[in-house]
């Protein structure tokens, strides 16, 4: 027939027969089952008002009630059926919903008990067995976590057993965890488990016992924790919890257990009588309610059912004391004994000394002052303990009153009196309270000890005697003889040197030691009793002379330097006499340099008396040296005073005889040789690699007085905080045990910096660092290794304009013009290089008239500009994206200078020529910081100022700073005064330098400036091709002009100066820039040239 709790397939049982009978009126009606044929027998306590059975065939459905069932096994096939009830669970969906299992799931645990329903034709895992139960599948949980299940509380009158059944299975024999099982009496601590079981235990059901001696009105509450073990592997059960109201059969059950008293610092015993069969594996533990537990120190058979176990706690005290209880551990079940409580005692101790009432010659009375103690009581007894304050032997008499009298004393002798109490049980006197010291009483003495002489005087003692002292002057068997003495250790009286010294009974002779050379000692003896005192005269003695004192560790000062160090020391607090030399040693002890050898040779100097320094030199550094410096008088040599002191480490070297070529350049990478570099006084710590962007003069890395990179700083730092530096690799010293190449930008990480790629369009600098670390002091030594240049844009070849041959014929025209020029210039040098001293430039002579002229100029530049602009017209349909410059070619072999100005266009040329540069890879700024900038067609100014507008990095800012700083404001102040010229300085850097005169340094001045020209940028191209310049021509009234040329302006015949120096073929004249609204202003055609 079917049934729902058998785990085995459905089947037939055999018919079952139902008796029932009437055992007690307060118990209700007994049930009998029988099946035949008989494979097991239940005997079912019901409640009579919740009875409601269903008689019929085996496997049934019965309602769910509470109550006890006892059982074995199941007649039908498969595992055994049994009701729960209401101390008990099986988990079964067809209970009673009326009577739930009272159990709960804990709220602190890690996760939940799972509840399971399998049956045939369900979908769940084949190690998994049918039915229903609480389940922990241990592969979904952590190793380490737990699951908490809590059954109700149980307050029982009687002996009863609860009963379980576990399953703990896994298929490759691995452990799920740990099932264990706690027992929590009165809502206490968890404690320790009383019973757990671990490892696979087979794809069956086993069933285990817990005889739980805890009886009403105390209560117990069970609990199944279930503790995922490392392998997380298989599956942990829990069935038919129930409670069973008869004694286990598997777990002994213990009798009641009783609590200890004892005393503090004595033994402590548990002994736990169990009943039951005990396993041969039976583990019996005397459990802590903390969880602390006990081993049995002996197990004893009584007989067959019956058994003695002992626990033995040494030396308890009251940290120990607790509640216990008696477990026994088995695989099949665990007895658990109710708690006792482990009492203990302190015993009494009087908490205050006892009190002297009166004291005499021979007795003291004393009161006992047991009014407040420490301990535990009852007191039963009281003690008192006394002895002589200097004798070996004690004496303890029983008190029964509060006051008692100490007879038979010695005269002036001191006692130490004690009280003892003591409490019941062994160990229980307590220790001797506070003691009282008390001395019998002595007469006044009757005069001071005479006679003091000495008998020895040395260079630090004194020998003293005196006469001996009787009773007669004593008056008192205990006395003492004081020796009292002071000096002055040095030259100032405000410190002064006191002591007292006790003399043994009946000396007379006493040495006073370790006193100071040349002093005068005075002295007194002090007798003295109980009673009173005397004090005798004092004598003054006179020490001998002795070698001097050491000298003060602390007043060795010094200042280490890397190869030198200078020592000063003080004269010694102690000179002892007149100090005649002073001895230094040293000897290197310590060396960071492995070059060094230590400990290297003794080297001694010797200094006069008023010499008090020295400075020693030729020292290693990142050396420990030991320094001993002592003092001399005539009696020799004083204590030496030591200090170690440590030269400063040098900063590393490098190997490098200049800067290096790199091996190897590409847009965003450089590869430069990295080589070791050798350490001075310390090893090297640690290199570094450090990448700075090439900026103009004043947004650069302020060095600071610093030449290296002490503060590392990563790339990202860097950039955040606006900096020009940063360190792109640090590499361990031992990672460069020779030289090496390494790829600056190659984008790697070094030691936690970032090695990032390189911008194309910026010039870096690359230092390579070394550091030496030692003993919290650095040295850093860097050098620039290499240099990484801007890179250029990639340009296609500018095609050649087909107007070239008019350009040429335009640059001959020029070529003709200019040379009419010269002509005139010739003639009109010589007069001005004498009439230059003697006019100003602050005012303007009359006008002259130069109309005349062999070239029309206007009709010339309008021909040439013409042709210029449609070959720029043609250039940027050509490339579009190109700004370039208005740019000229010049004849073969042409120099726009003189070889008397070589060396002006050596300079600019090199300034505006700058370091090589590559084309780069990828769009960004035309142009780079520092440098100067072609010039931008007026077609193409829109585009260039929406450019500089995006530009990244850039900016008319960033333009604005390249420009190269400074003029020379003395030059140009005397020569723009009054003229037009005044707010449009030249550059010095790039300005045309005339020759000077004699007697006058600032007239090399012209207000003009260099152009260059650039065809393409990849090119043709020329330094300081074009002149610009600006030309007065009159003189304002009333202002002094050239004595030989009275109405022409200064400038203007510089600028003729200036064209024959240069050596000029073409000049142009732009008559839009002058007003010739001026009175005396002279037509443009009389300037063409």
């Amino acid at each position: 027939m079917p049934s729902t709790r058998s785990r085995a397939p459905q089947g037939i049982c055999e018919l079952c027969l139902l008796y029932f009978h009437i055992a007690r009126p307060s118990t209700g009606l007994f049930i009998s089952i029988w099946c035949l044929p008989m494979t097991s027998l239940f005997l079912l306590r019901w409640q009579s008002s919740s009875l409601a059975a269903h008689a019929g065939i085996c496997g049934a459905h019965w309602t769910r009630t509470w109550g006890v069932v006892w059982g074995k096994s199941s007649c039908c096939s498969g595992r055994r059926s049994i009701l729960d009830g209401d101390a008990g669970c099986t988990f079964e969906e067809t209970s009673d919903p009326a009577v739930p299992c009272e159990y709960s799931q804990a709220q602190y645990d890690d996760f939940q008990w799972e509840q399971v329903w399998i049956h045939p034709g369900t979908r769940a895992p084949a190690d998994l067995p049918h039915g229903a139960y609480l389940m922990v599948n241990a592969s979904q949980h952590a190793p380490g976590q737990r699951a908490h299940i809590i059954f109700q509380s149980l307050s029982e009158n009687d002996t009863h057993c609860v009963q379980f059944s576990y399953f703990l299975y896994s298929r490759d024999g691995h452990s799920p965890g740990i099932l264990g099982v706690y027992v929590r009496v009165n809502g206490g601590p968890l404690g320790s488990a009383v019973w757990n079981m671990t490892g696979s235990q087979g794809r069956q059901w086993h069933q285990a016992e817990l005889a739980v001696s805890t009886f009403w009105p105390n209560e117990y509450q069970v609990l199944f924790e279930a503790l995922i073990s490392p392998d997380r592997r298989g599956y942990l059960g829990l069935d038919d919890i129930l409670l069973l109201s008869y004694p286990c059969a598997k777990a002994p059950h213990f009798s009641r257990l009783g609590d200890v008293e004892v005393n503090a610092g004595q033994n402590a015993s548990f002994q736990c009588m169990a009943a039951g069969r005990a396993a041969e594996a039976e583990r019996f533990l005397l459990q802590r309610q903390s969880g602390a537990l006990v081993p049995a120190a002996t197990v004893r058979h009584i007989s067959h059912r019956r058994f003695l176990a002992t626990f033995t706690l040494p030396a308890v005290s009251r940290a120990e004391q607790d509640l216990y209880r008696c477990v026994s551990q088995a695989p099949r079940g665990a007895g658990v004994s109710n708690f006792a409580e482990l009492i203990v005692k302190e015993p009494p101790t009087p908490i205050a000394p006892p009190q002297l009432l009166r004291a005499g010659p021979t007795y003291l009375i004393i009161q006992l002052n047991t009014n407040s103690i420490i301990g535990d009581g009852p007191i039963v007894r009281k003690e008192i303990e006394y002895r002589m304050a200097r004798g070996p032997w004690a004496e303890v008499h029983a008190v029964s009153l509060q006051t008692y009298k100490l007879w038979h004393l010695d005269p002036d002798t001191e006692y130490e009196i004690s009280v003892l109490l003591t409490r019941p049980g062994d160990g229980g006197t307590g220790r001797p309270g506070p003691p009282l010291l008390s001395r019998t009483k002595c007469a006044e003495p009757m005069r001071a000890p005479k006679g003091l002489a000495f008998a020895e005087i040395q260079a630090r003692q004194l020998t003293l005697q005196w006469e001996p002292l009787g009773y007669n002057v004593t008056r008192c068997h205990t006395y003492t003889v004081s020796l009292c003495y002071h000096y002055t250790p040095g030259s100032s009286h405000n410190q002064t040197v006191r002591e007292c010294v006790k003399m043994e009974r009946g000396a007379s002779r006493y040495t006073i030691r370790n006193l100071l050379p040349y002093r005068n000692v005075h002295v007194r003896l002090v007798l003295t009793n109980p009673e009173g005192r005397k004090e005798g005269k004092e004598v003054t003695f006179q020490t001998d002379e002795d070698v001097p004192g050491g000298i003060a560790a602390e007043s060795l000062t010094f200042t280490p330097l890397e190869d030198m160090i200078f020592l000063k020391w003080e004269e010694p607090q102690e000179p002892n006499g007149l100090i005649t030399q002073y001895e230094i040693s040293y000897q290197s002890i310590e060396s960071s340099d492995p070059a060094v050898n230590v400990p290297g040779p003794r080297r001694t100097i010797s200094k006069l008396r008023n010499e008090t320094y020295h400075v020693f030199s030729n020292l290693h550094p990142g050396t420990t040296y030991l320094f001993s410096v002592r003092a001399r008088t005539g009696k020799g040599f004083g204590q030496a005073a030591l200090t170690e002191i440590t030269t400063n480490i040098s900063a590393p070297s490098f190997d490098y005889a200049d800067m290096p070529s790199p091996l190897g350049e590409s847009e965003n990478t450089i590869t430069v040789l990295l080589r070791p570099a050798q350490g001075r006084g310390a090893p090297i710590s640690v290199y570094q690699v450090i990448v700075e962007e090439e900026r103009p003069r004043r947004l650069r890395r302020e060095p600071g007085g610093q030449d290296c990179f002490p503060v590392p700083l990563t790339f990202e730092a860097a950039l955040a905080r606006g900096l020009v530096h940063y360190f792109g690799a640090e590499l361990a010293a031992s990672s460069l045990p020779e030289a090496m190449p390494f790829t600056v930008g190659d984008n790697q990480t070094y030691r936690g910096f970032w090695n990032p790629p390189l911008e194309p369009r910026k010039s870096y600098l690359i230092y390579f660092q070394a550091a030496s670390h030692l003993k919290g002091e650095t040295r850093l030594n860097c050098i620039r290794i290499a240099r990484k240049a801007a890179c250029k844009e990639s340009k296609r070849p500018l095609e050649v304009s087909q107007k070239s041959e008019e350009m040429g014929l335009i640059l001959g025209i020029c070529a003709g013009g200019l040379a009419v020029l010269i002509l005139l210039l010739g003639a009109i040098i010589i007069i001005i290089r004498k009439g230059r001293d003697h006019y100003a430039y602050s005012c303007y002579p009359k006008p002259v008239n130069m109309a005349k002229a062999t070239v029309n100029y206007r009709q010339e530049k309008t021909h040439m500009m013409s042709a210029v602009d449609r070959s720029f017209t043609d250039q940027s349909t050509l490339q579009e994206d190109e700004r370039l410059g208005l740019s000229f070619m010049d004849a073969p072999g042409y120099s726009p200078r003189g070889d008397q100005r070589s060396g002006g266009v050596t300079e600019a040329s090199s300034l505006l020529g700058g370091s090589p540069r590559r084309p780069c890879g990828r769009k960004g700024s035309p142009y780079h910081t520092g440098q100067l900038h072609p010039a931008v067609r007026v077609a193409d100014l829109l585009q260039h100022i929406n450019q500089m507008k995006t530009a990244e990095g850039y900016g008319f800012k960033q333009e604005y700073e390249s420009f190269f700083e400074g003029w020379d404001a003395t030059k140009k102040k005397d020569k723009l005064e009054g003229s037009r010229q005044g707010s449009m300085p030249a550059y010095d850097r790039h300005r045309v330098k005339l020759h000077p005169m004699l007697g006058d340094p600032n007239a090399d001045y012209i207000n003009a400036n260099y152009i260059d020209i650039r065809i393409n940028r990849q090119g043709y191209h020329r330094s300081n091709h074009f002149i610009a310049t600006q030309v007065e021509t009159w003189v304002p009234p009333g202002c002094v002009s050239s004595p030989n040329y009275p109405s022409i302006h200064p400038s203007f015949l510089d600028t003729y100066l200036m064209a024959w120096e240069s050596a000029l073929q073409l000049c142009f004249l732009d008559p839009t820039q002058h007003d010739w609204s001026l009175p005396g202003t002279a037509h443009p055609k009389a300037l063409q040239a």
